[in-house]
């Protein structure tokens, strides 16, 4: 009986290590890919284009819910040639597009000098005035020799009265990136996005002086 478990039990070491072999095959077969870099905009200032009062008496502005671009709001990087559109690969926002550009849009407003200050749902204070953004473009484009980024956002600032009386704008900017690199087409984001928020910023004031 001991004579004739001995081949018995060498088989069942031949077979085990039969199996780990080729389980090591299989696995070496399996395609790696590369993890996407995490690329962030809105961390520059917002550039102003007009001087904005001095805080004096602060203004509530309520900010109400906008629309994104639905295409672009996510972590991906939006890109277009001509009538195509494709994300750029092994790239991605650090978040949601939506939820960089909020709080861009709300860093913007706290670090200007103006009166304007906005409130958010839930805050308790009082406010004047409602303001929706409205991301109409948030994308790269192909369309010459280099990429370009397009920001364009259709701001509607109302008076939260009985008899409210609203006022529109469509701010954009248009900014090349320095080279056909994902580091530089974030950049170009960044500038953009400092240009419309800016402007938005200073129209916001002015209109509610």
């Amino acid at each position: 009986m001991t004579l004739r478990a001995r081949p018995l039990a060498g088989l069942r070491l031949l077979a085990t290590a039969a199996l780990a072999v080729s389980l090591s095959g299989c696995i070496s077969l399996v395609p790696k890919t590369k993890p996407s870099q995490l690329y962030r905009f809105g961390a520059a200032p917002a550039v102003a284009t007009t001087d904005a009062p001095a805080p004096a008496d602060s203004v509530g502005v309520f900010r109400a819910g906008g629309v994104f671009q639905r295409e672009a709001s996510g972590d991906r990087i939006l890109t277009l040639t001509g009538q195509k559109a494709a994300y750029i690969a092994q790239a991605r926002w650090v978040a949601p597009a939506e939820v960089l550009f909020d709080e861009a849009v709300a860093n913007a407003f706290e670090t200007a000098s103006g009166r304007v200050r906005l409130v958010s749902r839930g805050e308790p204070s009082r406010s004047g005035y409602v303001l929706r953004l409205d991301v109409r473009n948030f994308e790269t484009r192909y369309d010459g020799a280099r990429p370009t980024v397009l920001v364009r956002v259709r701001a509607v600032l109302a008076h939260s009265g009985t008899q409210p009386q609203i006022t529109e704008k469509i701010f954009e900017a248009s900014v090349p990136a320095g080279q056909n690199r994902i580091t530089a087409i974030a950049a170009a984001y960044d500038k953009a996005l400092g240009q419309v928020l800016g402007e938005l910023v200073a129209w916001t004031n002015g209109s509610v002086a």
